[in-house]
Protein backbone atom coordinates (compact mmCIF):
# COMPACT_ATOMS: atom_id res chain seq x y z
CA UNK A 1 0.00 0.00 0.00
CA UNK A 2 1.22 3.50 -0.78
CA UNK A 3 1.43 6.06 2.01
CA UNK A 4 -2.04 7.08 3.20
CA UNK A 5 -2.50 10.83 3.43
CA UNK A 6 -6.19 11.23 2.56
CA UNK A 7 -8.95 9.12 4.14
CA UNK A 8 -12.70 9.17 3.64
CA UNK A 9 -14.75 7.39 6.30
CA UNK A 10 -18.21 5.97 5.64
CA UNK A 11 -18.73 4.87 9.25
CA UNK A 12 -19.25 7.20 12.23
CA UNK A 13 -17.36 4.90 14.63
CA UNK A 14 -14.35 4.74 12.32
CA UNK A 15 -14.45 8.47 11.70
CA UNK A 16 -14.12 9.06 15.42
CA UNK A 17 -11.34 6.47 15.65
CA UNK A 18 -9.24 8.06 12.90
CA UNK A 19 -9.92 11.58 14.19
CA UNK A 20 -8.73 10.59 17.66
CA UNK A 21 -5.52 9.16 16.21
CA UNK A 22 -4.56 11.33 13.23
CA UNK A 23 -7.27 13.86 12.43
CA UNK A 24 -5.22 15.37 9.61
CA UNK A 25 -5.79 12.25 7.49
CA UNK A 26 -9.56 12.73 7.27
CA UNK A 27 -10.80 14.63 4.22
CA UNK A 28 -14.36 13.30 4.08
CA UNK A 29 -17.03 11.71 6.27
CA UNK A 30 -20.74 11.00 6.25
CA UNK A 31 -23.44 13.35 7.46
CA UNK A 32 -23.91 11.03 10.44
CA UNK A 33 -20.29 11.34 11.60
CA UNK A 34 -20.99 13.63 14.57
CA UNK A 35 -17.92 12.85 16.69
CA UNK A 36 -15.76 14.75 17.22
CA UNK A 37 -18.25 17.59 17.20
CA UNK A 38 -15.77 20.05 15.70
CA UNK A 39 -14.70 17.84 12.79
CA UNK A 40 -14.29 20.03 9.70
CA UNK A 41 -14.23 17.81 6.59
CA UNK A 42 -16.24 17.41 3.41
CA UNK A 43 -19.60 15.69 3.95
CA UNK A 44 -20.46 13.02 1.43
CA UNK A 45 -24.03 11.95 2.31
CA UNK A 46 -25.29 9.09 4.42
CA UNK A 47 -23.86 5.69 5.22
CA UNK A 48 -26.45 4.02 2.98
CA UNK A 49 -26.46 6.66 0.24
CA UNK A 50 -23.02 8.26 -0.08
CA UNK A 51 -22.34 10.57 -3.00
CA UNK A 52 -19.85 8.34 -4.80
CA UNK A 53 -18.83 11.04 -7.24
CA UNK A 54 -18.07 13.41 -4.39
CA UNK A 55 -15.98 10.78 -2.64
CA UNK A 56 -13.99 10.18 -5.84
CA UNK A 57 -13.49 13.94 -6.27
CA UNK A 58 -11.83 14.09 -2.84
CA UNK A 59 -9.05 11.83 -4.20
CA UNK A 60 -8.74 9.63 -1.10
CA UNK A 61 -5.93 7.13 -0.74
CA UNK A 62 -8.30 4.99 1.32
CA UNK A 63 -12.00 4.71 2.03
CA UNK A 64 -12.95 2.89 5.23
CA UNK A 65 -16.31 1.14 5.44
CA UNK A 66 -18.28 -1.57 7.22
CA UNK A 67 -20.06 -4.58 5.78
CA UNK A 68 -23.22 -3.85 7.77
CA UNK A 69 -23.43 -0.08 7.60
CA UNK A 70 -22.52 0.42 3.94
CA UNK A 71 -23.95 -0.99 0.71
CA UNK A 72 -21.91 -3.30 -1.49
CA UNK A 73 -22.84 -1.48 -4.77
CA UNK A 74 -21.44 1.81 -3.44
CA UNK A 75 -18.20 0.15 -2.37
CA UNK A 76 -17.92 -1.60 -5.73
CA UNK A 77 -18.36 1.73 -7.52
CA UNK A 78 -15.54 3.25 -5.49
CA UNK A 79 -13.25 0.33 -6.29
CA UNK A 80 -14.16 0.63 -9.96
CA UNK A 81 -12.97 4.24 -9.77
CA UNK A 82 -9.57 2.99 -8.64
CA UNK A 83 -9.98 3.77 -4.93
CA UNK A 84 -8.81 1.37 -2.24
CA UNK A 85 -11.66 0.40 0.10
CA UNK A 86 -11.10 -1.29 3.46
CA UNK A 87 -14.25 -3.03 4.70
CA UNK A 88 -14.58 -3.98 8.35
CA UNK A 89 -16.75 -6.61 10.02
CA UNK A 90 -17.59 -5.98 13.67
CA UNK A 91 -19.93 -8.39 15.45
CA UNK A 92 -18.18 -8.69 18.81
CA UNK A 93 -15.99 -6.61 21.10
CA UNK A 94 -12.97 -8.77 20.35
CA UNK A 95 -13.53 -8.31 16.64
CA UNK A 96 -13.93 -4.56 17.15
CA UNK A 97 -10.51 -4.25 18.75
CA UNK A 98 -8.92 -6.30 15.96
CA UNK A 99 -10.61 -4.32 13.21
CA UNK A 100 -9.72 -0.98 14.76
CA UNK A 101 -6.08 -2.02 14.77
CA UNK A 102 -6.39 -3.18 11.15
CA UNK A 103 -7.88 0.15 10.06
CA UNK A 104 -5.47 2.38 11.96
CA UNK A 105 -2.22 0.43 11.77
CA UNK A 106 -2.42 -1.73 8.63
CA UNK A 107 -4.81 0.54 6.73
CA UNK A 108 -3.67 4.05 7.65
CA UNK A 109 -0.09 3.24 8.58
CA UNK A 110 -0.35 4.76 12.06
CA UNK A 111 1.12 3.66 15.36
CA UNK A 112 -1.27 1.74 17.57
CA UNK A 113 -3.03 4.49 19.56
CA UNK A 114 -2.97 4.70 23.32
CA UNK A 115 -6.75 5.05 23.53
CA UNK A 116 -7.16 1.59 22.02
CA UNK A 117 -5.07 0.04 24.79
CA UNK A 118 -7.09 2.04 27.34
CA UNK A 119 -10.34 0.69 25.87
CA UNK A 120 -9.07 -2.88 26.02
CA UNK A 121 -8.07 -2.38 29.66
CA UNK A 122 -11.44 -0.87 30.53
CA UNK A 123 -13.27 -3.89 29.17
CA UNK A 124 -10.80 -6.40 30.62
CA UNK A 125 -11.68 -5.00 34.05
CA UNK A 126 -15.42 -5.62 33.58
CA UNK A 127 -16.96 -8.24 35.81
CA UNK A 128 -20.54 -9.04 34.89
CA UNK A 129 -22.63 -8.44 37.99
CA UNK A 130 -26.20 -8.77 36.82
CA UNK A 131 -26.79 -12.54 36.69
CA UNK A 132 -30.07 -13.62 35.22
CA UNK A 133 -31.15 -10.32 33.68
CA UNK A 134 -32.73 -10.73 30.26
CA UNK A 135 -33.41 -7.71 28.06
CA UNK A 136 -35.40 -6.80 24.99
CA UNK A 137 -33.32 -4.31 23.01
CA UNK A 138 -35.33 -2.34 20.42
CA UNK A 139 -33.42 -0.56 17.69
CA UNK A 140 -36.39 0.77 15.71
CA UNK A 141 -40.15 1.18 15.88
CA UNK A 142 -42.89 1.44 13.26
CA UNK A 143 -42.14 -1.40 12.69
CA UNK A 144 -40.61 -2.63 15.92
CA UNK A 145 -37.16 -4.12 15.37
CA UNK A 146 -34.86 -5.56 18.01
CA UNK A 147 -31.35 -6.90 18.42
CA UNK A 148 -31.20 -10.53 17.31
CA UNK A 149 -28.28 -12.89 16.99
CA UNK A 150 -24.63 -12.13 16.31
CA UNK A 151 -24.47 -8.38 16.91
CA UNK A 152 -21.79 -6.15 18.40
CA UNK A 153 -24.28 -4.50 20.78
CA UNK A 154 -25.51 -7.90 21.92
CA UNK A 155 -21.97 -8.95 22.77
CA UNK A 156 -21.36 -5.70 24.65
CA UNK A 157 -24.46 -6.28 26.78
CA UNK A 158 -23.53 -9.91 27.40
CA UNK A 159 -20.18 -8.81 28.83
CA UNK A 160 -22.11 -6.61 31.24
CA UNK A 161 -24.27 -9.51 32.37
CA UNK A 162 -27.33 -8.79 30.22
CA UNK A 163 -28.66 -11.57 28.00
CA UNK A 164 -30.48 -10.51 24.85
CA UNK A 165 -33.95 -12.09 24.79
CA UNK A 166 -33.65 -12.56 21.01
CA UNK A 167 -30.05 -13.75 20.79
CA UNK A 168 -31.25 -17.06 19.38
CA UNK A 169 -33.39 -15.53 16.63
CA UNK A 170 -32.35 -16.55 13.09
CA UNK A 171 -32.23 -12.87 12.02
CA UNK A 172 -29.78 -10.29 13.30
CA UNK A 173 -32.36 -7.49 13.47
CA UNK A 174 -35.78 -9.16 13.47
CA UNK A 175 -39.09 -7.37 13.19
CA UNK A 176 -41.21 -8.47 16.13
CA UNK A 177 -44.88 -7.67 16.82
CA UNK A 178 -45.32 -5.50 19.91
CA UNK A 179 -47.57 -8.11 21.50
CA UNK A 180 -44.75 -10.63 21.37
CA UNK A 181 -42.21 -8.15 22.70
CA UNK A 182 -44.33 -7.45 25.77
CA UNK A 183 -45.23 -11.09 26.47
CA UNK A 184 -44.85 -11.81 30.17
CA UNK A 185 -41.81 -13.83 31.06
CA UNK A 186 -39.73 -13.05 27.98
CA UNK A 187 -37.58 -10.40 29.65
CA UNK A 188 -37.19 -8.44 32.88
CA UNK A 189 -35.64 -5.33 31.31
CA UNK A 190 -35.89 -3.19 28.19
CA UNK A 191 -32.76 -1.40 26.94
CA UNK A 192 -33.55 1.72 24.90
CA UNK A 193 -30.63 3.25 22.94
CA UNK A 194 -30.93 6.75 21.52
CA UNK A 195 -29.83 5.63 18.04
CA UNK A 196 -30.43 4.62 15.31
CA UNK A 197 -33.97 5.37 16.55
CA UNK A 198 -34.02 8.14 19.13
CA UNK A 199 -35.83 6.29 21.88
CA UNK A 200 -36.78 8.35 24.93
CA UNK A 201 -37.86 7.32 28.41
CA UNK A 202 -41.50 7.71 27.32
CA UNK A 203 -41.08 4.85 24.85
CA UNK A 204 -40.51 2.38 27.67
CA UNK A 205 -43.76 2.79 29.64
CA UNK A 206 -45.76 3.14 26.42
CA UNK A 207 -44.61 -0.16 24.92
CA UNK A 208 -43.25 -2.03 27.94
CA UNK A 209 -45.37 -0.90 30.89
CA UNK A 210 -44.33 -3.77 33.17
CA UNK A 211 -40.58 -3.61 32.57
CA UNK A 212 -37.92 -1.28 33.95
CA UNK A 213 -36.26 0.68 31.14
CA UNK A 214 -32.56 1.48 30.79
CA UNK A 215 -32.06 4.49 28.52
CA UNK A 216 -28.53 4.18 27.12
CA UNK A 217 -26.30 6.11 24.75
CA UNK A 218 -26.25 4.52 21.33
CA UNK A 219 -22.68 5.72 20.95
CA UNK A 220 -21.67 3.66 23.97
CA UNK A 221 -23.71 0.61 22.96
CA UNK A 222 -23.12 0.40 19.20
CA UNK A 223 -20.00 2.44 18.35
CA UNK A 224 -16.54 0.89 18.21
CA UNK A 225 -13.90 3.53 18.67
CA UNK A 226 -12.67 5.85 21.44
CA UNK A 227 -16.12 5.64 23.08
CA UNK A 228 -15.24 2.07 24.07
CA UNK A 229 -13.01 3.52 26.79
CA UNK A 230 -15.93 5.05 28.70
CA UNK A 231 -18.64 2.62 27.56
CA UNK A 232 -18.33 0.05 30.39
CA UNK A 233 -18.89 2.63 33.12
CA UNK A 234 -21.58 4.57 31.24
CA UNK A 235 -23.59 1.49 30.28
CA UNK A 236 -23.22 -0.11 33.71
CA UNK A 237 -24.57 3.03 35.39
CA UNK A 238 -27.62 3.10 33.10
CA UNK A 239 -28.30 -0.62 33.54
CA UNK A 240 -27.93 -0.50 37.32
CA UNK A 241 -30.38 2.42 37.51
CA UNK A 242 -33.09 0.37 35.77
CA UNK A 243 -34.51 -1.55 38.74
Amino acid sequence: MTAVRRVVSLVPSLTEAVAATARELLVGATDWCEWPADLDVARIGGTKNPDVARVVALRPDLVIANEEENRAPDLAALRAAGIEVLVTEVRSLTQAFAELERVLVAGCGLARPGWLAEAESAWAAVRAGRPGRVAVVPVWRRPWMVLGRDTFAGDVLARLGIRNAYDGHPERYPRVPLGELTALGRADLVVLPDEPYAFTRDDGPEAFPTLPAALVSGRHLTWYGPSLTEAPAALSAALDAAR
